[in-house]
C-alpha cells in the first residue's frame, strides 16, 4: 500500500502550500526555545516566565479576532504575504542586536504577526479541499509543517549556547523563502465544492454575526471548551517539558529537548500518512478521543521516567501518535461543521479560547513549579488529560444531534 498515493489529486495550491510549510519550518528554531531563552539567557524564573507569556497571549487576543475577520473577507493569499514579511523584518532584527528584553520584544511583534496567519491560513486550506478530502489536505499541511521541523530543533539547541543570533536569521531567511513560493505559485484561491453535496453545513452561508452562529451550535461551543482542555495538555511539550529538561541537565537540556523535538517530528512524518489511510473510516471526534488519551499516557510517563533517557524517546513517540490522531479529528471537524462564511472568525474565537486557557493555566504551572516537584506537575496535567477525554466522549453525544446528517451512512466522518 502506498499511503503517500492518497494525497495526489489535490489542487495544485496545496502542494505549493506544502512546500511553503517545509521551507518556513526549516528555520522553526526560536519558539521551541523561547521558555529555554527567557529561562536560561535571561535568567528569569518560572513564574516569570509564564507572566510574561500570559501578558503575550492577552494582548495576541484582539489581533485573534480581527485575523479571522480578515480571512473572511479578504484575500488569503496577500494576508499570509503581508504577515511573512514583518516576521520576516522581526526575526532579521533579532539575529542583528545583542540579546536582551528587546529581542523579546521582536519575538512578540513576530508571534502577533504569525497569530494573524493562523487562522487564515487554516480558512485557506479549507477552501482549497473539498468536503471528501479535507482531511487528506490538513494532513498534508501537517506533514509539511513537520518535515520541516526534522532538523530545525536539534540545530537550534547546538547554537543556543553560542550561536543564538544566527537561528533568528536562519528564521527570517526560511520564512522569506516560503513567502516567495506563496507569491509566485499561489493565485487562484476560490472555494472548492463537493462533489456530492456532502458539504451541507459549510454552504449554509449567514449573514449574522460570529456569536449568534456560535449560539446556534452548541456543539461547536463545547468542542471549543474540549480544545480548551486539549490544548492545555498539548501546550507542555513547550513549557513544562523544556523546563524538566533545564532542571536535570542545565545548559544541556536545551539540546536534549531539541532532539526529542526532532523525534516528535520524524513521528510525523512516518506516521501521518499511515494513520491518515487506517483511520480513514473513523469518525472525526473517535480520532480526536484516541489522540487525546495517548498524549496523556506519553506525558503520565514523566511521573515515573525522570533521569532515564531512553525512555524520554518511548514517551515523545506515544504522545506524537496522539497528536496525529488529534490534529486528523479536530481540523476537519471544525470545516466539516461551520458555513463557509464564518471559517475565519470562528476558527479566531476558537484560538482565542485555547490561548486563553493555556496563558492562564501555564501561569499556574509556572507558580506550582517554584513550589513543587517536576513529578507533582506530571500529575496535574495526567489528570486533566484523562478529564479531558471524558469531556470529548460527552462531546459526541452532543454532536450527533446537532449535525445529525453527518451520521447518515451517505457521510463518512
Amino acid at each position: 500500500m502506498n499511503v503517500f498515493k492518497q494525497y495526489s489529486g489535490l489542487r495544485r495550491e496545496m502542494y505549493v502550500l506544502f512546500f511553503g510549510r517545509i521551507v518556513t519550518n526549516l528555520g522553526s528554531m526560536v519558539f521551541p526555545l523561547l521558555t529555554l531563552i527567557l529561562s536560561n539567557k535571561l535568567h528569569m524564573d518560572a513564574a516569570s516566565i509564564a507572566s510574561l507569556l500570559l501578558f503575550m497571549s492577552i494582548a495576541q487576543f484582539p489581533t485573534i479576532y480581527i485575523a479571522g475577520y480578515l480571512a473572511d473577507h479578504y484575500n488569503k493569499r496577500n494576508i499570509i504575504i503581508i504577515c511573512d514579511f514583518i516576521t520576516v523584518a522581526c526575526y532579521f532584527l533579532a539575529g542583528m542586536i545583542p540579546l536582551s528584553m528587546i529581542t523579546v520584544g521582536l519575538l512578540f511583534i513576530a508571534s502577533l504577526f504569525a497569530t494573524v496567519e493562523h487562522p487564515v491560513y487554516d480558512a485557506l486550506v479549507a477552501d482549497l479541499s473539498s468536503y471528501e478530502d479535507r482531511e487528506k489536505a490538513y494532513s498534508l499541511s501537517y506533514l509539511g509543517m513537520n518535515l520541516g521541523l526534522v532538523l530545525a530543533p536539534s540545530l537550534g539547541g547546538l547554537l543556543f549556547a553560542n550561536y543564538l543570533n544566527v537561528a533568528f536569521l536562519i528564521d527570517a531567511i526560511s520564512t522569506l523563502l516560503s513567502t516567495i513560493l506563496i507569491f509566485i505559485f499561489i493565485k487562484d484561491i476560490s472555494v472548492t465544492k463537493s462533489t456530492n453535496g456532502q458539504d451541507f453545513y459549510e454552504e449554509s452561508e449567514e449573514e449574522n454575526s460570529v456569536f449568534k452562529v456560535l449560539k446556534a451550535r452548541k456543539a461547536i461551543v463545547y468542542f471549543m471548551i474540549c480544545s480548551m482542555m486539549i490544548q492545555i495538555v498539548y501546550s507542555q511539550f513547550n513549557f513544562l517539558m523544556p523546563l524538566n529538561f533545564e532542571r536535570l541537565y542545565g545548559e544541556q537540556g536545551a539540546f536534549i529537548f531539541g532532539t526529542i523535538t526532532s523525534v516528535n517530528a520524524f513521528v510525523v512524518i512516518f506516521a501521518t500518512p499511515i494513520l491518515t489511510t487506517v483511520s480513514e473510516k473513523l469518525k472525526d471526534l473517535n480520532k480526536i478521543v484516541v489522540g487525546v488519551l495517548l498524549m496523556t499516557i506519553g506525558f503520565g510517563m514523566y511521573i515515573f521516567i525522570q533521569g532515564i533517557m531512553s525512555l524520554y524517546y518511548v514517551s515523545i513517540i506515544i504522545f506524537t501518535l496522539g497528536e496525529i490522531y488529534n490534529t486528523l479529528g479536530s481540523q476537519p471537524y471544525l470545516t466539516r461543521r461551520i458555513p463557509v462564511t464564518h471559517r475565519g472568525r470562528i476558527s479566531s474565537v476558537r484560538n482565542i479560547f485555547t490561548s486563553l486557557s493555556v496563558a492562564i493555566v501555564q501561569n499556574g504551572v509556572g507558580f506550582l513549579i517554584d513550589h513543587h516537584s517536576m513529578i507533582f506537575m506530571w500529575i496535574v496535567i495526567t489528570i486533566v488529560g484523562c478529564l479531558t477525554v471524558g469531556m470529548v466522549m460527552i462531546l459526541r453525544i452532543i454532536d450527533k444531534k446537532d449535525y445529525p446528517r453527518l451520521y447518515e451512512k451517505t457521510y463518512s466522518k
